[in-house]
């Protein structure tokens, strides 16, 4: 097939500019290397176009180019991930076939506050939460439970999450909640904190969908008494994570029924908030068995050593399969 990848760039970029599986790796993208690595293995005709703030540039290359699909890796535009959605949504009024998640779907998880009243309508099961507006901050929070947990409503890959989203009273909530509309300009969501291992959930497919198996992120020299949940740092520092020996991997044993639990769990999420092509569901299973969505997303990582592809290669997928299969399912 005649493959367009496109992806953004954190700066101007030519339309005309040829991105090799190097220069992507020396501009840090670690996904974008691997996809355009997989898909000349796979034999396809690959072409790439990085986007910044030019949209005619988009829709130049494909009337010039022609692909049969675009490979859609893009999640901001101009510097700004809120116009995420608006990429898929151009890519439908000119009917072309893309991979990955439609603006419906991007939409509703990258607004968190939005994302979590449609699970609660659908009886899915999600921390409890108030929601502290930029332009009226929040003072007090009456009735709440405590510990509870504080991050921006629609920042994503952990961006403003740290220790410090840990907070244990009301006190420390309302502080960080003003740090949040500060900082990112944006609402605060603060949530029961939710004690318990933390769990991903890799979901493919559109009609038919297939789970894969579970993955987890250890804390293994954490101390007992610290909180332990995915920061930034957690997340993508790399010295931060050797030092806690914070690592991703298959989950480790699970009580029964809880994967079939979880399986089912990820289907209905899947479906309920109209992600298609693949997705991960990112949840908390409490020592007593309860299961709470915290969030999901679609279009997660797909470089190679991330948990979609590992959690994908735990069922027995390798990574050029898996690509295929995302390939095919924008045709579906």
């Amino acid at each position: 097939m005649k493959i367009l990848v496109l992806f953004d760039v954190a700066r101007p970029a030519e339309s005309d500019e040829v991105f090799t599986v190097r220069s992507l790796k020396d501009e840090d993208k670690p996904t974008e290397a691997d996809v355009l690595s997989c898909l000349k293995r796979l034999g396809h005709d690959v072409d790439t176009l990085a986007v910044f703030d030019n949209v005619t540039a988009i829709v130049d290359k494909l009337k010039a180019y022609t692909p049969d699909v675009v490979f859609n890796l893009s999640e901001s535009f101009y510097h700004d991930r809120s116009h995420e959605p608006n990429i898929p949504a151009l890519l439908e009024l000119m009917n072309v076939a893309y991979t990955g998640a439609g603006p419906e779907a991007l939409l509703l998880c990258k607004d968190k506050v939005l994302s979590k009243k449609v699970l609660a309508y659908h009886k899915v099961r999600s921390p409890h939460f108030v929601v502290s507006h930029r332009a009226h901050p929040l003072r007090r929070l009456r009735r709440f439970i405590y510990p509870a947990f504080v991050k921006p409503v629609c920042e994503e890959s952990s961006d403003g999450i740290s220790r410090a989203s840990f907070a244990r009273d009301e006190v420390e909530a309302v502080e960080r909640a003003r740090f949040i509309h500060q900082k990112f300009g944006c609402d605060a969501l603060i949530e029961e904190y939710i004690e318990g291992r933390e769990l991903y959930i890799s979901v493919i497919g559109n009609h038919r969908l297939r789970v894969f198996p579970p993955r987890e992120i250890f804390f293994s020299q954490v101390p007992e008494d610290i909180p332990k949940f995915a920061t930034f740092h957690a997340k993508w520092n790399r010295a931060y994570r050797k030092k806690w020996g914070i690592s991703n991997g298959a989950a480790k044993e699970l009580p029964e029924g809880v994967e079939d639990d979880l399986a089912r769990l990820g289907r209905k999420v899947y479906r309920v908030l109209k992600i298609r092509g693949f997705g991960r569901i990112d949840v908390r299973l409490t020592p007593q068995g309860e299961i709470f969505v915290i969030e999901a997303n679609p279009n997660p990582s797909l470089a190679e050593d991330e948990d979609f592809a590992q959690s994908a290669c735990n069922a027995g997928i390798g990574y050029d399969a898996l690509i295929q299969e995302i390939l095919d399912a924008a045709f579906v």
